[in-house]
């Protein structure tokens, strides 16, 4: 089993930064991948940002070169910094892991944009 418990959201404006921290405890060592997701009432969860176990990432296009996912060595903590936010960008946050074929998710954390 994983846990996972975001931190970080809250309201911005346009244009501004924003790091989200994902808490990781339980069964680390099994974690395959870990990810960010995000989710609208208008649209469905997406993938916004994938690492995986060999350091590889994966981005959205819509966050290329604005956003980087990395972790700490210990793998317990997973972070998403976010430039240069849009107003596109407000949703709810969600961290991902994914271990055994099982997929965790943290509780979520609300990202606000003002533009």
């Amino acid at each position: 089993q994983v846990q996972l418990a975001e931190s970080g959201g809250g309201l911005v404006q346009a244009g501004d930064s924003m790091r989200l921290s994902c808490a990781v405890s339980g069964s680390i060592a099994s974690i395959d991948v870990m990810a960010w997701y995000r989710q609208t009432p208008r649209k469905q969860r997406e993938l916004v940002a994938q690492l995986t176990g060999n350091s590889t990432e994966i981005y959205a296009d819509s966050v290329k070169g604005r956003f980087t996912i990395f972790r700490n060595n210990k793998w317990n903590t997973l972070w998403l910094q976010m430039n240069s936010l849009k107003p596109d960008d407000e949703a709810a946050y969600y961290c991902a892991a994914e271990s055994g074929g099982v997929q965790y998710w943290g509780q979520g954390t609300q990202v606000t944009v003002s533009s």
